[in-house]
């Protein structure tokens, strides 16, 4: 069996692919809201305060300091809720969740569709997953 299709042919078709998907409702939600959150005093306040956090934590535990790295990831997780409660965040959340949902059935679409191209092209039983006939098996078709 003669390749169809080169590498690059299949790579150029995915960059296709990649820039559809990138027109998509989803990822054009994501987008805007990223947007606003890049614009949100409040929550860059709260990223800037955690990731401040975050490093003295890490030079916490390298000095084994434990009862003041507690009350530091303490702190971290309260300013990480407070975040997460706000609405702008939770539907940027959402619209990440919505773009590798997306992202997912594509990746899934392909997998599923190059297994019955393979199986059938042997021979095989698509319904079975096999991609030649059992000798064991009879077909009473």
């Amino acid at each position: 069996m003669e390749a169809k299709y080169t590498r690059q042919e299949v790579l150029t078709k995915a960059k296709e692919l990649a820039s559809m998907m990138a027109e998509t409702e989803e990822v054009d939600f994501f987008k805007k809201a990223e947007k606003q959150i890049n614009e949100h005093l409040r929550v860059q306040e709260l990223i800037a305060q955690i990731k401040k956090l975050q490093k003295e934590a890490v030079n916490l535990k390298h000095y084994n300091k434990s009862e003041a790295l507690k009350q530091t990831e303490a702190k971290i997780d309260e300013l990480q809720d407070e975040i997460e409660q706000i609405p702008l965040v939770q539907e940027f959340q959402q619209s990440q969740v919505d773009v590798n949902d997306l992202l997912q059935m594509v990746s899934n679409t392909i997998t599923k569709k190059i297994t019955e191209e393979i199986i059938t092209s042997m021979g095989g039983d698509v319904l079975r997953g096999t991609t030649t006939k059992n000798p064991l098996i009879q077909d009473h078709c």
